[in-house]
């Protein structure tokens, strides 16, 4: 009966230790592969120097940028941003990303959506 005990107890035992393994394995994957973001204050906080690159989103900050924008970025509307600040507290952006609610409507059977539609 004791050994019987014993043996469930060490078979518990390996099962969680490779459950956890399993579970570190997973997380440090997935870690590499997340995409964090900076508000201007934040990055004002932990001293992000010009010319250091960094993502930005969040709060208002004047960005210079070159390129074309994306198709949903609207007024008013969030946006992340990837590049440096200049020295005179601006931010140039090499990238821009729109930010997009949470809140999806269909459009309407037949209908093409507004940020679709040709200029």
């Amino acid at each position: 009966m004791l050994e019987r005990i014993g043996a469930r107890r060490v078979l518990l035992i390996a099962a969680l230790a490779v459950a956890v393994l399993v579970g570190t394995v997973a997380a440090t994957n997935l870690a590499s592969s997340t995409v964090y973001y900076l508000t201007p204050t934040e990055a004002k906080d932990r001293g992000v120097n010009p010319g250091q690159a960094v993502r930005l989103g969040g709060n208002d900050v004047l960005v210079i940028a070159n390129g074309t924008i994306p198709g949903l970025l609207r007024e008013g509307a969030g946006a992340v941003v990837e590049g440096t600040f200049i020295a005179d507290g601006t931010f140039r952006a090499t990238q821009v990303i729109a930010k997009h609610d949470e809140v999806y409507t269909a459009p309407k059977a037949g209908a093409t959506p507004a940020h679709r539609t040709a200029p």
